[in-house]
């Protein structure tokens, strides 16, 4: 009789383990419901507009040839190998066999090419057989990080059609405002689990939580001084690495020397410990620098301390001083409380801001999304977006500081902080991630208790 006892107990919990099993296994099925800000009136991934939400969803659409994965290693995309030469001025890149568009269309070199020179009219792509050859006069170090980047993801033009080979393909698109996404059966790296995705665009945070609250929505975007409270609140959140920058730029260069002195006394007034605090809930690190420092390895060189008696020292040194508009983004409460914080810090300096929606100003706060894990290549991104030249990709760790050390010397940008960017997710979302780019990775989840 006790024989039997120990038999059914082992056979019960073989059982019950077999079922726990079957409840954590992915499934197939489902509808995943996203949120966003973004509001992206193109599909194309040449576009020049560029967010993370933007970013998720080139990649639920295209590949590129080259990817990044979360050690900061450049791997195989839809190019299988590659090879430089003439000092990285040549690069070759062999494509993978068989593949195809979700139109059916294999993926071909021409194709590619085609794409890269959309995205990219001042290369030189040529093809030679089943490889895209790019050629440069100035040999480019950092060329396998560029051709990861989402506006370098391949595309198929056709009358007026964008045609990826993406885990998913479109089935609806609402230009700013809706895209509906179904699973590509016939994906390279396998069918995707979600059978479909609908996007809901240009939501404010305080929109996408409440369409969170009452379960309308599976994954949406945390306003960063929200993260810490939802948090404590023990909720699925899911944060990046510090990808995105919030900085003071100014519209245009230093015209005097008695300009590059207010500049400099403005950033010395600001006190980014408190607005940390109070406006970030604690939320964010402090920068002085271009790049956070988990991309370079020296940010926190540059001195982020507020001197408030060195400030005004300098603003005594100059005259005239006229007041000085600083604008935000009106649907962005955070960039607007950041302003008024930074125009009361600048009056304790003696200086004079007027915080403004408006879009002549003489100074902006404005978030800067990171585009690279790749210090050069994120780093002339943002020089790009200060309307300041491109600097020579490639050399040492010293070279990339006397860069970004002479950038910040013009006066030209005031960073402030790196944010994270955050997402909630419902309970029923599995094995989804976030790349090193802050956008999301749903190629591998599934939603669990779906239906077909």
């Amino acid at each position: 009789m006790r024989r039997i006892g120990w038999q059914w107990l082992a056979a019960s919990s073989v059982l019950l383990l077999a079922l726990a099993q079957a409840e954590t296994r992915p499934q197939y099925g489902g509808t995943l419901r996203v949120a966003m800000r973004a509001a992206p009136t193109t599909l194309d991934p040449a576009d020049a507009q560029d967010s993370f939400g933007r970013r998720s969803i080139t990649f639920l659409l295209f590949d590129t040839l080259v990817t990044i994965d979360d050690s900061r290693r450049c791997i195989p995309g839809l190019a299988e190998s590659w090879q430089s030469s003439r000092g990285n001025q040549r690069w070759e890149l062999r494509l993978r066999q068989g593949l195809k568009f979700d139109d059916g269309t294999p993926l071909t070199a021409e194709i590619a090419a085609a794409s890269l020179r959309e995205a990219n009219p001042s290369w030189n792509v040529s093809i030679s057989g089943n490889s895209v050859i790019i050629e440069q006069e100035i040999g480019d170090a950092e060329m396998l990080a560029e051709l990861a980047l989402p506006r370098n993801a391949i595309a198929k033009r056709d009358v007026g059609k964008l045609i990826g080979t993406g885990p998913f393909h479109v089935i609806e698109w609402q230009p700013g405002r809706k895209l509906t996404v179904a699973a590509n059966e016939e994906y390279w790296r396998g069918r995707p689990y979600i059978d479909a995705i609908e996007i809901e665009m240009d939501r404010s945070f305080r929109d996408q939580m409440t369409e969170f609250e009452l379960r309308k929505a599976d994954l949406v975007e945390i306003a960063p001084e929200q993260t810490h409270r939802f948090a404590q609140e023990g909720r699925g959140l899911t944060s990046s690495a510090r990808v995105e920058l919030l900085a003071l730029v100014f519209t245009r260069d230093a015209s005097s020397a008695q300009e590059k002195t207010l500049r400099q006394a403005l950033g010395l007034s600001i006190e980014r410990g408190s607005i940390r605090s109070v406006l970030l809930q604690g939320i964010g690190e402090p920068s002085g620098a271009l790049l956070p420092t988990w991309i370079s390895g020296y940010g926190f060189v540059f001195s982020t301390e507020t001197e408030l008696q060195k400030a005004r020292q300098l603003r005594a040194e100059v005259r005239a001083v006229g007041t000085r508009t600083v604008g935000y983004d009106g649907n962005d409460p955070l960039c607007r409380l950041v302003a008024e914080r930074v125009a009361l810090n600048a009056k304790d300096a003696g200086l004079a801001l007027q915080p403004t929606s408006g879009t002549a100003t003489d100074l902006r706060v404005m978030r800067i999304p990171v585009a690279s894990s790749d210090p050069w290549v994120a780093l002339n991104q943002i020089l790009g977006l200060l309307g300041v030249p491109a600097a020579k990709k490639g050399g040492s760790t010293e070279d990339l500081y006397s860069v970004e050390q002479g950038v910040l010397a013009n006066g030209r940008v005031i960073p402030l902080f790196y944010l994270p960017v955050s997402y909630a997710s419902s309970a029923n979302l599995k094995e989804w991630k976030l790349r090193l780019d802050g956008s999301w990775d749903v190629s591998s989840a599934w939603l669990e208790n779906s239906k077909s």
